[in-house]
């Protein structure tokens, strides 16, 4: 029979390497927040959303005219996703849209908690790299069937993009039609003719075809969810569990953590562990 002895040595050994691991990580993060710091003389732009989408308008046109997802999904997305650029995700790397690493991937990280400590972000050399990466990143099979759709029609991507597994949140395509109809993006969408239809399908699809094979290393982020991690219960809660924050509940419900603190009454940004919370 082992010893108390020996269960504690181990449980110390644990502790010891899991702190080193925090540690790596946090040493990564500071290196590179010290790069963006440099690129950008330490003085970032603070962004509205206003001036969110005057910023980033442009490049959501461009993808849209590429791959046919409509500009106004894409702002509302990186709106959402980013909350207006202001997250350390987009201020240090780049990534409005909550892209994980993957296996293929061969940039460099960001590491910051969502699913499970430290998770893999993809840190990109500008924002204009994120947006082409979030193109990217929905030209996959169970996506497909959207790039079908006339890429002026946001409600029906809106719709799609739940049904076909990108939020767990039901109220996620409410959460992008209203950021829409709000800000008026669907005034960047614009229609294409049947002949620029075919045309942008046929190239569309071909990128997706040649993606099957790889998707598994292209799009399965390199952690999964910790095996603790409960399901959202039929009443619309959610019980906290070890290593949550409300950071990422609310990122895995597609909410705000303002949102979050709203539905629950919140006034701190504290939690604990087997505290029932409001997701929906």
């Amino acid at each position: 029979m082992r010893s108390y002895h020996h269960y504690l040595l181990i449980a110390a050994i644990l502790v010891f390497f899991s702190s080193c691991g925090t540690r790596k990580f946090s040493k990564n993060n500071k290196k590179i927040e010290k790069e963006a710091n440099k690129a950008n003389n330490n003085n970032y732009k603070s962004y509205n959303t206003l001036s969110y989408i005057d910023e980033f308008k442009g490049v959501a046109i461009e993808e849209m005219n590429s791959a046919g997802i409509p500009a106004s999904i894409t702002l509302a997305q990186g709106i959402l996703e980013s909350g207006s650029g202001n997250s350390d995700l987009a201020k240090y790397a780049n990534n409005h849209f909550g892209i994980k690493c993957t296996s293929d991937w061969k940039g460099k990280n960001y590491f910051r908690d969502d699913d499970q400590k430290n998770d893999c972000f993809r840190v990109y050399k500008d924002a204009r790299e994120s947006f082409r990466d979030h193109s990217e990143f929905l030209k996959r099979k169970r996506y497909s069937f959207l790039f079908q759709l006339d890429k002026n029609d946001y409600k029906s991507w809106a719709q799609g993009l739940k049904t076909a597994g990108y939020a767990t949140n039901p109220k996620y395509p409410d959460l992008l039609i209203n950021t829409i109809e709000k800000y008026q993006l669907y005034q960047y969408d614009q229609p294409e003719s049947e002949k620029q239809k075919i045309a942008r399908e046929d190239r569309v699809f071909s990128e997706i075809n040649k993606n099957i094979p790889q998707e598994k290393a292209k799009f399965t982020p390199v952690e999964t969810p910790p095996a603790g991690a409960k399901p959202i219960l039929a009443d619309g809660t959610y019980t906290v569990v070890k290593g949550d924050t409300l950071y990422n509940i609310a990122k895995r419900f597609n909410l705000t953590v303002d949102e979050l603190k709203m539905l629950n009454e919140m006034t701190t940004e504290t939690i604990k562990i087997g505290q029932t919370l409001k997701v929906k």
